[in-house]
């Protein structure tokens, strides 16, 4: 059997009236909620509370509260390492009900939910506990001439930010919310996360295992709800810091609306991602790289490759190539795991999709492969490659956000390089090239946040990622982002 079972758990979990967690309980509104929707099959799945301003000022003073009397910040680091552990176990032996949840409102498959969103989750969260006691600060020699013979000693400590607000997107959710939480979590901050309306639930599953692991009541505080919701939290005054992933658009309004109380803010954005394909680059390889650069969760990838430049003499191989591996691959539900392709998470998403490529029809491109709609009560767009694509043209430019392969040729490395700035986005790119040479001389001249030669939309727990330009501002992972939920504290003794 291919089709996999839903679990009984994630069904009772499914009927369950959802709230918003507030200092260590669910707090079920009356009034408003939102239906939950199975993208595979268009059908209401859960019915989840659209927070109110009173749940959301409750949820931020929680947090306050439990940040001014150091609830958690107190404890020995030691201590905040082994809860958080002790919080990954827990997600690692829930995967698999937390994999079906995932699958079954975001519609990615399954197998991918259970390597990557549970998987991948896993090992940042195991990454992240181990910061919890590795904060460090340092000594610093002054020389403070006043008052005449007196001596000083100085030092500079990272203390937590204090109060964050994550703010996650729809296409990773389970993922992107321990991105923003566990960090905090590690530097000793309290949280309030906001998931995306579409996919709230694996949120919600995680925010009681973290009371299960020991984390404090009023540590981790979840509201749920669309963008008024949001904007309340990151415009409030008693957030200190505001995490957010989406999109530039809505970005930009986040950004605007923290810094009115200068409140930190890191914004990791859009993206539209190009993989640049040399003449001396294995073809085989580069589209085995295309197809999971660009069709990862179906193309809603932050970083997707979805541009793709190809040296004119490899143009046709790569193009019959990647039309060839894309037009074999089968499309069905998330739960499905012979399906290699499926739905997208909305069908507001499946006709932006289709408009894009509509869009680049009239302006010429030429389908090669897919590019329709798929006869279905769920959200599906067959995976489309695009050849004839004019730099210029708008599904060059635009993040599609979907499973769209754009192929541009290109005649000498100044030009590729050339088109792949040529955009008001900077999160990725890739070099495909056997020829070592080259690849360090051109990476440094690519503008982007991440470079990857001969692999594409692979991270890292250990390796910094985010944007430059419209892509966003911040960093994700590593000491980077230990470094972005603390503040630094100079301290100057006299003696």
């Amino acid at each position: 059997m291919s089709k996999v079972d839903v679990l009984p758990q994630v069904a009772a979990f499914l009927q369950r009236r959802h709230g918003c967690f507030i200092d260590g309980q669910w707090v079920v509104p009356e009034g408003a909620t939102s239906p939950v929707l199975n993208p595979a099959t268009g059908e209401t799945i859960a019915q989840v509370a659209d927070a109110s301003v009173e749940l959301v000022e409750r949820a931020v003073l929680s947090a306050r509260k439990a940040h001014e009397a150091r609830v958690w910040s107190g404890l020995r680091p030691a201590d905040r390492e082994r809860i958080l552990l002790r919080f990954t176990a827990l997600v690692e032996a829930h995967g698999e009900e937390l994999a079906q949840l995932e699958t079954l409102c975001q519609g990615k498959s399954i197998n991918m939910a259970r390597m990557l969103d549970v998987g991948a989750t896993v090992e940042f969260m195991r990454y992240m506990s181990g910061w919890a006691t590795k904060i460090e600060g340092q000594a610093l020699d002054v020389s403070i001439p006043l008052p005449e013979g007196a001596r000083y000693t100085a030092f500079a400590r990272r203390e937590p930010v204090g109060v964050v607000a994550g703010i996650v997107p729809w296409n990773f959710p389970l993922m992107i919310t321990t991105w923003k939480l566990m960090p905090a979590l590690a530097t000793g901050c309290t949280v309030v996360i906001k998931p995306s309306p579409e996919t709230p639930l694996t949120a919600l599953r995680l925010a009681e295992l973290a009371i299960e692991a020991g984390i404090p009541a009023g540590v981790f505080n979840l509201v749920t709800g669309a963008g008024n919701v949001g904007q309340a939290l990151a415009s409030h005054q008693k957030i200190d810091k505001v995490s957010f992933t989406g999109s530039t658009a809505v970005g930009k309004i986040v950004g605007g609306v923290a810094v009115q109380n200068m409140t930190r803010f890191a914004l990791e954005l859009g993206g539209k991602n190009p993989m640049i394909i040399l003449a001396d680059a294995d073809i085989d390889k580069a589209v085995q790289g295309a197809l999971l650069g660009g069709l990862l969760n179906n193309g809603q990838v932050c970083a997707a490759a979805s541009r793709f430049y190809v040296h004119r003499s490899r143009y046709d191989d790569f193009v019959a190539g990647l039309a060839a591996a894309v037009s074999t691959m089968s499309i069905g539900a998330g739960m499905d795991t012979a399906a290699a392709v499926n739905p997208l998470v909305s069908r507001k998403q499946q006709q932006s999709v289709l408009k894009h490529i509509e869009t680049a029809k009239q302006e010429g491109a030429r389908v090669v492969t897919g590019g329709e709609l798929v006869e279905s009560a769920g959200f599906y767009v067959q995976p489309t490659v695009l050849a004839d694509v004019n730099h210029d043209m708008a599904v060059a430019r635009a993040e599609v956000f979907g499973p769209v392969l754009s192929v541009i040729p290109f005649d000498d490395e100044d030009q590729a390089i050339a088109m792949a700035n040529d955009s008001v986005y900077g999160l990725a790119a890739s070099l495909w090239t056997n020829d070592l040479t080259k690849a360090m001389n051109l990476v440094p001249r690519i503008e982007a946040g991440t470079v990857w030669v001969n692999a594409h939309v692979l991270l890292d727990p250990n390796m910094p990622f985010g944007g430059v330009k419209q892509s966003g501002m911040g960093r994700e992972f590593g000491r980077a982002v230990v470094e972005a939920y603390t503040e630094i504290k100079s301290v100057c003794i006299a003696h």
